[in-house]
């Protein structure tokens, strides 16, 4: 497992370089999304598979196969959005702020994602080296938390996608669908997928205490789309595009965990 989190390591931090220059190149930050989310893709379904110790297993090969789908699902959507020209606000409010210091600081922001991404893969290993011959109710388990998990985000990114499509007054919020529930529903759909690595890999009986190593995965993207590149600077870019619509939207909508509006907007 160790063996995977330093491959996943090496790689990455050469993938975010190279994201990092084709953003330079193309003057779109979401590019560096796209290298994240296949990067990992792939690091993950080499930790889960493990080529340099044999044969893999049923279960190595189920959890290869949930990455998989995860990246190929969240990459494509993403690559998709940004080669057509459309740059996360996110990155365009990053610009703004740090003005000639924009290119420094996005190399250091990439790079940092790396040792995230080399946890993510440690909590993979941690799944699919689970011992025990076949398939168990607790992989079934969580693989349904994962399919779930991304037809979630899907939706919700298809539900902005036509939000965005429509026509709306100046300053208009989404709030509707799985928006009404929370803020941000694709992240929090895109933290729930984690879960289901712990789920496999969790022993409670401690026969095998290297599964707690997979808490890594959900603890490691709540800190992320949280309190770092998700949730705070999105919200900062919210406020200053949509202003107050957005701040009522703010007091109505829960900012992550999905739960009933609550009625009026005081602020």
């Amino acid at each position: 497992m160790i063996l995977a989190a330093l491959i996943a390591l090496g790689l990455m931090t050469l993938v975010m370089s190279l994201a990092w220059a084709c953003v330079l190149r193309t003057g779109n930050g979401g590019w560096t999304d796209v290298f994240w989310t296949f990067g990992t893709g792939l690091c993950g379904v080499l930790a889960a598979l493990a080529p340099w110790s044999g044969a893999p297993r049923a279960r190595q090969a189920l959890v290869a196969m949930l990455v998989a789908l995860w990246a190929l699902r969240l990459g494509t959507y993403i690559a998709v959005r940004v080669a057509r020209g459309v740059e996360d606000v996110r990155y365009r409010t990053l610009k703004a702020q740090w003005g000639e210091r924009f290119k420094p600081r996005l190399l250091a922001l990439a790079l940092v994602q790396a040792p995230a991404s080399a946890a993510l893969c440690l909590s993979i290993a941690a799944a699919a080296t689970s011992p025990g011959e076949g398939l168990r109710a607790t992989d079934v388990l969580g693989a349904a938390i994962l399919l779930i998990a991304i037809g979630g985000e899907a939706l919700a990114d298809e539900q902005m996608r036509r939000f965005k499509a429509g026509e709306h007054a100046p300053g208009a919020v989404m709030d509707r669908g799985l928006w009404a529930w929370s803020r941000h529903p694709n992240y929090f759909f895109e933290w729930l997928g984690w879960l289901a690595y712990p789920v496999i890999a969790l022993d409670l009986s401690g026969g095998w205490n290297a599964g707690w190593l997979s808490l890594l995965a959900p603890a490691v993207m709540a800190l992320v789309l949280m309190r770092v590149t998700g949730v705070p600077p999105l919200e900062q870019a919210m406020l200053a595009a949509k202003g107050e619509a957005y701040a009522r939207y703010q007091a109505r909508v829960s900012p992550f965990f999905p739960r009933p509006p609550r009625k009026g907007s005081p602020r």
